[in-house]
């Protein structure tokens, strides 16, 4: 049970919400929505107690499951299977267990005995916690997010953002926590994931909170929507499922367009009248009393909601290059004893277009790392061509220094610019006044990726190497990405899940990982995509 309560958030000198309340009780399933930007990460973060309200109460009940869009976990050491049975702290049995099984080998009598005892006393508690059915329940949670055994088994250090993330989300999945609040669970799921976990969240016993722009999840599971409106900095519920809350949204902003214009048609007859009369001694006051009426009018309306703001997104005009400017040769890559792929060569044209398919874990953010430089092959090498210059956006933002703001990444990625026109950059992605001081570790999702995006504008790039650029994207954002994406007249290695992204790119060539075979593009790959 989670009961917010006259809640009003800030970031910086910008109000977010004001008077926002909002009641989560077992069964209720609540849609937060919003354009990017509006505050709905900072809500669920300080729902969730990792951020306090400006003013205004926030009362929780019962264990809370939070996934942030941006998780960090702690030691990176650890197993992904570990990491996930911790949710109920069964990891820590299972080590004891495993540690009094050591202690029993090559032992004395005495040391046998102690060990035997230990091992008695974990076991209990790792029966009690569910035992082995519990461990068998997380490792099929994984699986249907697309983590396998061979990936359970591997230190979290060894998986990509991706794969971690969904970790994340399976440890929550697993943790059976009262309430979930969950921001974007569905990114870097694949299609069948996503069907999974429509169905997981049907059948949720408890409350939970999901941001996503994913419509066919909202369709699919909430029965209440909060809408996080940006221009009047409040938040209005909706007691009913996704498309009923879209047809009586729109009523509602149709009725309060109407009674502003009728509340604007009396007050502006009202001012007219007030300023024939107040030139008349005798009428002053009658006329001083007619232009009050007339203000409280206005002010007593509700604001109209204005088109949402969409940053203007234009990729850069590439600077001259060789025909060729960046091939690979026989890269491999393995971490541990897992080898992720093996003498993958291309070669990237000038102007060409590539999608990079495989399935989760088969090595594509690893591959596009190693394109843009900055994670080394085991063995062949990366040979950049004449003129090169890459724009490489990570799915991660691991281009983004979180501690520094958003001016400063942005003077770091266009140090030839003068302030004035970084400034301007910044505003056409909506980042403007205080906002560029904001250091980018309290961005929402779609704000890093909008500053990540902006980088690319002002890189000149001739290549861009792009992975999963349309994740955390309100509907709005995405089709900017979407229309620069078909403008762009440089080279493009596409990784995504985003069957649009794909059509808008209109791909040449595909690259299959983990193979590294390389074909011409056609339909029958366009339906690998959702799936891969």
């Amino acid at each position: 049970m989670i009961v917010v309560s006259d809640v009003e958030l800030w970031a910086g000198s910008r109000l977010l919400l004001s008077g926002a309340d909002l009641r989560v009780a077992p069964g209720d399933r609540v849609g937060l929505v919003g354009r990017n930007g509006a505050g709905k990460t900072t809500l669920t973060r300080t729902i969730a107690g990792e951020a306090a309200p400006a003013s205004g109460t926030i009362t929780r009940a019962g264990t809370i499951g939070y996934l942030a869009q941006d998780p960090r976990t702690g030691d990176v050491d650890v197993l992904a299977r570990d990491r996930i049975l911790a949710a109920r702290g069964i990891d820590e049995a299972m080590t004891r267990m495993g540690k009094a099984e050591i202690d029993m080998m090559g032992a004395t009598e005495e040391e046998t005995d102690r060990a035997l005892r230990r091992y008695a006393a974990a076991e209990t508690e790792f029966t009690s916690q569910g035992g082995w059915a519990a461990d068998a329940e997380a490792t099929r949670i994984a699986g249907n997010l697309g983590l396998p055994e061979r990936i359970l088994g591997q230190p979290l250090r060894t998986l990509s953002g991706g794969q971690r993330r969904r970790v994340e989300l399976a440890r929550i999945l697993f943790s059976g926590a009262d309430t979930l609040l969950l921001d974007e669970p569905t990114n870097h799921l694949d299609a069948d994931s996503i069907i999974w976990l429509r169905d997981r969240l049907r059948s949720w016993p408890g409350g939970f909170i999901v941001i996503s722009h994913d419509e066919a999840l909202l369709e699919a599971t909430v029965t209440t929507v909060a809408h996080l409106d940006a221009t009047r900095s409040t938040l209005d519920v909706y007691a009913m499922g996704w498309s009923a809350y879209r047809k009586q949204r729109e009523v509602d902003e149709r009725r309060r367009k109407r009674e502003r214009a009728n509340a604007e048609k009396k007050a502006a007859v009202l001012h007219t009248q007030a300023d024939k009369m107040k030139a008349t001694a005798t009428k002053a006051t009658a006329a001083a009393n007619m232009a009050r009426r007339a203000d409280r009018l206005l002010a007593g309306l509700e604001a109209v909601r204005s088109s949402d703001k969409v940053a203007a997104l234009r990729f850069p005009e590439p600077r001259p290059c060789g025909k060729v400017p960046l091939t690979a040769e026989g890269l491999s890559k393995s971490y541990g004893s897992l080898e992720v792929f093996t003498g993958v060569s291309l070669a990237i044209d000038r102007g060409s277009r590539v999608v990079v398919i495989g399935l989760n874990g088969a090595g594509k953010t690893t591959l596009l790392r190693m394109l843009a430089g900055v994670e080394r092959p085991d063995s062949g090498e990366v040979i950049p061509g004449h003129g090169l210059r890459i724009g490489y956006y990570a799915q991660e933002h691991e281009t983004l220094d979180r501690d520094r703001s958003v001016l400063e990444n942005m003077r770091s990625a266009a140090p030839d610019l003068d302030d004035t026109r970084v400034r301007t950059v910044l505003g056409s992605f909506l980042f403007s006044g205080d906002d560029v001081a904001k250091p980018v570790s309290v961005l929402s999702g779609g704000e890093k990726t909008r500053l990540a995006l902006a980088t690319l504008v002002v890189s000149g790039a001739n290549v861009l190497l792009l992975d999963e650029p349309t994740n955390n994207l309100d509907p709005a954002s995405r089709q900017e990405v979407l229309g620069a994406l078909r403008r762009y007249a440089g080279a493009v290695v596409l990784v995504t899940h985003d069957e649009d992204a794909v059509y808008a790119l209109d791909p040449q060539r595909v690259v299959l990982l983990p193979d590294g075979d390389e074909d011409l593009w056609g339909q029958a790959y366009a339906d690998l995509v959702a799936l891969a």
